[in-house]
């Protein structure tokens, strides 16, 4: 098991201990997390899935595809350089003690 941090706008934390496998979305969303919306349920044609990436984890990530990055560009809350979409984000072994921070809103 890892542990997921997921911190809310309004600074709420929840943690998530889950098996190393699948996306952080469907981690969180399977917990009810609020505030990753995942409308598509990640075929990555929404953006509601945005979370910022907190370091050191954002510089372990392999880089977001072309895709990804397309898909950044219609996110509801600023765009960061931090930005990711969770239903990219594969849960490793590696990622145990992942931070990431919530925007504001999703659409």
């Amino acid at each position: 098991m890892i542990k997921i941090h997921l911190v809310a706008a309004d600074a709420v934390e929840t943690t998530l201990s889950v098996k190393p496998k699948g996306s952080l979305m469907q981690a969180a969303t399977a917990a009810n997390v609020s505030g990753i919306a995942a409308d598509c349920g990640g075929l990555m044609t929404c953006a509601t899935c945005h979370v910022y990436v907190r370091e050191p984890f954002a510089a372990r990530l392999p880089p977001p595809s072309a895709e990804e990055l397309g898909m950044l560009e219609f996110t509801a809350s600023p765009r960061q350089p931090n930005s990711r979409l969770s239903c990219q984000l594969e849960l490793t072994q590696d990622l145990d003690g992942l931070t990431v921070d919530l925007p504001a809103k999703q659409y």
